[in-house]
């Protein structure tokens, strides 16, 4: 499913536009006359060193995005780089405002621009409220929902000038669905999908697009310790109505087809993408 969503994110990029050399021309500026000296797409990835976002940045360096990351593990960082050598990786804590604005500044210091902005800063916490400690409570909505509202912010400052802009967070299947010991979680990405609601109706009129995904299990390090023993990931397995956990590749792939021009029209919305799990009731298997 990954690498055919929509066809492979580099077959998007290829059929709309010419191809300059390794790059592509500028697919987020509509209105741009296609030209050899064009720049490439800018996207700057929240917690690019995380299961999804690094998924992400491989499928975007791929097809010939220049791609920019912050996380605040400095040793992950060097490992990512290593492997994408065209990656800008920045130092940033995402619950700290001032130094989100500043590796949005650091961005367009360096590629002059920022046309993509992906928030894939998270956290799990499957507890019930009754066992959820109040500093935990305080910790899931600063690491969700928090930063979420500092990164939207920081991106919209260079996105307000150009007049352009496409904003991507991640939210989750717990905002949609029942899920018993996800109060907290729920809450934060329940707020998540309120502010990407709010904030597309306020940016529309500048031509800024803001979505989200909502993912079910994935199979990420974050979620490894809800998969840590075969019994734990056939019971997750069964609670999807495909019968699968998620990969990275495949949410990183509808991120990408967001950032595009293909979904140039779409604006507001929360994508699920979690295996069936948040409305679909399969019959049970006799």
């Amino acid at each position: 499913m990954g690498g055919s969503f929509l066809g492979n994110i580099s077959e998007i990029f290829l059929h709309r536009r010419f191809v300059v050399g390794r790059f592509p021309l500028n697919l987020w500026a509509m209105d741009s006359p296609l030209s050899a000296s064009a720049p490439a797409p800018v996207v700057l990835i929240g917690g690019v060193t995380g299961g999804i976002g690094s998924a992400l940045a491989r499928r975007l360096a791929a097809a010939g995005v220049s791609v920019a990351g912050y996380a605040r593990d400095a040793g992950k960082l060097a490992a990512l780089q290593a492997e994408l050598p065209g990656l800008l990786t920045l130092t940033a804590e995402a619950t700290q405002p001032a130094e989100v604005e500043a590796a949005v500044a650091a961005t367009v210091a360096h590629f002059g621009r920022l046309d993509g902005y992906v928030h894939a800063v998270g956290s799990i916490l499957i507890k019930a409220a009754h066992q959820t400690r109040p500093e935990e409570w305080l910790r899931v909505l600063d690491l969700n929902l928090n930063s979420a509202f500092y990164g939207l912010r920081a991106a919209l400052g260079p996105m307000q000038t150009q007049n352009h802009g496409s904003i991507v967070f991640i939210s989750s299947v717990a905002a949609q669905a029942g899920l018993p010991a996800h109060e907290a979680i729920a809450a934060a990405k329940a707020g998540i999908d309120g502010l990407v609601r709010s904030a597309a109706a306020s940016y529309a009129p500048r031509n800024i697009r803001i979505n989200a995904v909502a993912p079910g299990l994935v199979d990420t390090p974050l979620a490894a310790p809800l998969l840590a023993s075969e019994a734990a990931r056939t019971f997750s397995e069964k609670m999807h109505p495909l019968g699968r956990i998620g990969r990275p590749e495949q949410i990183a792939s509808l991120i990408a087809w967001l950032l595009t021009p293909d979904a140039d029209w779409v604006t507001g919305q929360i994508y699920s993408i979690d295996g069936g799990l948040a409305h679909l009731r399969p019959r049970p298997k006799v």
